[in-house]
């Protein structure tokens, strides 16, 4: 099942440049303390207007009630349905914080009778209020003045949340709490921890303000919600680092584990026992090119390592038999040399500069080849095909030869060094003339972007048992009249520097072959 999820996530994984796998990463990590602040934040401030609204529940049944009770109140009808809901007004982040509540001004004035008369009645309520709620509450009357306690008839009129509930309007503010003391190490990072929550609200009996509510509580300390709510918090912490277990798990299967397997597998290629490992799927684009550019590599090194062998292999064959023969006769002249006569010296000195000739040639032709090989690319060369071909045909038509061509108009600029060119038509227009052929043509198409030159003689062609081995360094059928069988292995990599091709095709007569150029766009 395991292994079934993991290749229909492969299949479906999308391709990903790795400077868009790093930058996600990096900018996930660099949010993540961010967010976290941020849910501190939020947090805090949730539990303030938290506070607030457990205030404002409280200051609207004890208003209530007092009013129910209240000397000389008229009973008050309820609109059925009738709904206003009070939401939290307070927000740490803009609602000001003012300082320490002041002690009450005062008056040498008694509180008014009525005030005090139903404080009467709603005391015990009161206390098991604030026995349950652990919130202060003051009751003052229409002028501001404390009913009970021990600054009885001090107003706190000057206040601006009493001073708006006896216009009629309850107010909530935040206050310093001057008596706070932490008791959590990190309580500093709080910004509520020593704040107090005060809440006003008017009483309000036939239509009157006769008296203020006036609540106070600390918010609830942030750490200490933490500790109730730590349950959630770890639950989140799990998911932040779930989410960076995923993440590290991109960044291994995107970039770190296909460069490992890469890594390897160079290794390995080094010792000549590597093989070309697999295009991971899930790894970045640029890792993904890098694979395939790897696999090209090791294919061209393949290729060129058999080559080489095989190059050094018939090389060694070829310069053996010169070699040997140019050795043989010296061996003899040394020998017999009073014994011969004028004439056998003269045979066996021929002999011995022919083949120091067929040495030179061959030198001569492997300086070509290692040419063509090492010859760069330049896509921005261009050169005529026709005029080269005029040019050939001029040099080697004769009565029993001709060179004939047929080029259209838009097919005579192909990306090319005229030299490798005329090197690499002059090469065909030899082997036709050395296989006994009399008329070579030239006919050019478009195919696909690219010239395909078609090269035709009317000679006897090429063998079916020889075919596969032409392009192949040091072969030839003419060796007797001086053929080194470099000359197609020439052209062939004169025309892979320029990114074209050759190949032999199927003909009944004479020998064919298409040549495959790109075609010059200017």
């Amino acid at each position: 099942m395991i292994a079934g999820i993991k290749e229909a996530i492969k299949r479906r994984w999308p391709r990903m440049r790795l400077r868009t796998i790093v930058f996600a990463t990096l900018f996930t990590v660099a949010a993540l303390p961010g967010i976290a602040a941020m849910f501190l934040r939020v947090y805090e401030n949730t539990l303030v207007r938290q506070t607030e609204a457990e205030l404002v529940a409280q200051g609207a049944a004890l208003t209530a009630t007092a009013q129910a009770l209240w000397p000389g109140a008229q009973p008050q009808a309820v609109e059925a349905g009738a709904v206003h809901p009070e939401p939290p007004t307070i927000d740490l982040s803009s609602t000001p914080i003012l300082p320490d509540r002041p002690p009450p001004a005062k008056t040498g004035q008694s509180p008014a009778p009525n005030a005090v008369a139903a404080l009467a009645r709603v005391a015990p309520i009161l206390a098991r209020t604030k026995q349950t709620t652990l919130s202060s509450i003051l009751l003052l009357d229409r002028q501001g003045r404390i009913v009970a306690g021990p600054d009885r008839g001090s107003s706190y009129a000057a206040l601006p949340e009493v001073r708006s509930a006896l216009s009629g309007k309850p107010r909530t503010v935040l206050r310093r709490n001057a008596d706070y003391r932490a008791v959590y190490r990190f309580e500093w990072l709080s910004r509520a921890a020593a704040v107090r929550v005060d809440h006003a609200r008017p009483i309000v009996v036939n239509g009157h303000v006769v008296g203020v509510l006036l609540l106070s509580r600390s918010a609830r300390s942030l750490f200490k919600g933490l500790y109730e709510d730590r349950g959630k918090i770890l639950i989140g912490i799990f998911g932040i680092l779930a989410i960076l277990i995923v993440l590290s798990g991109v960044l291994s299967r995107g970039i770190v584990r296909p460069i490992e397997a890469l890594g390897r597998a160079t290794r390995s290629l080094a010792t000549g026992r590597g093989t070309i490992p697999e295009t991971p799927q899930t790894a970045a684009v640029e890792i993904q090119g890098l694979y395939a550019d790897f696999g090209r590599m090791a294919t061209a090194i393949d290729r060129r390592s058999r080559y080489l062998r095989d190059f050094a292999h018939a090389m060694s064959h070829e310069f053996k038999t010169p070699l040997t023969g140019i050795r043989g006769a010296l061996e003899i002249l040394s020998d017999h040399a009073d014994e011969m006569s004028a004439e056998e010296r003269r045979r066996f000195l021929n002999n011995a500069d022919a083949d120091a000739a067929r040495l030179s040639l061959l030198v001569s032709r492997l300086l070509d080849l290692a040419r063509a090989d090492m010859s760069p690319v330049d896509p921005n060369v261009a050169t005529n095909l026709r005029a080269v071909l005029h040019r050939l045909a001029d040099a080697h038509s004769d009565d029993r030869f001709r060179v004939l061509f047929d080029l259209p108009d838009d097919l005579c600029t192909v990306v090319i060094p005229e030299a490798s060119l005329d090197a690499v038509l002059s090469t065909f227009i030899g082997n036709s003339r050395q296989a006994g052929a009399s008329m070579i043509r030239f006919e050019a198409t478009n195919v696909q972007g690219n010239l395909a030159l078609r090269i035709s003689d009317n000679g006897p062609g090429i063998p079916a048992a020889d075919r596969e081995r032409i392009f192949e360094p040091f072969f030839t059928t003419h060796r007797a009249i001086g053929g080194s069988g470099l000359g197609l292995a020439i052209a062939r990599s004169l025309l892979g520097a320029s990114e074209g091709e050759v190949s032999l095709a199927v003909s009944e007569t004479g020998a064919v072959f298409e040549v495959k150029l790109p075609i010059f766009l200017a």
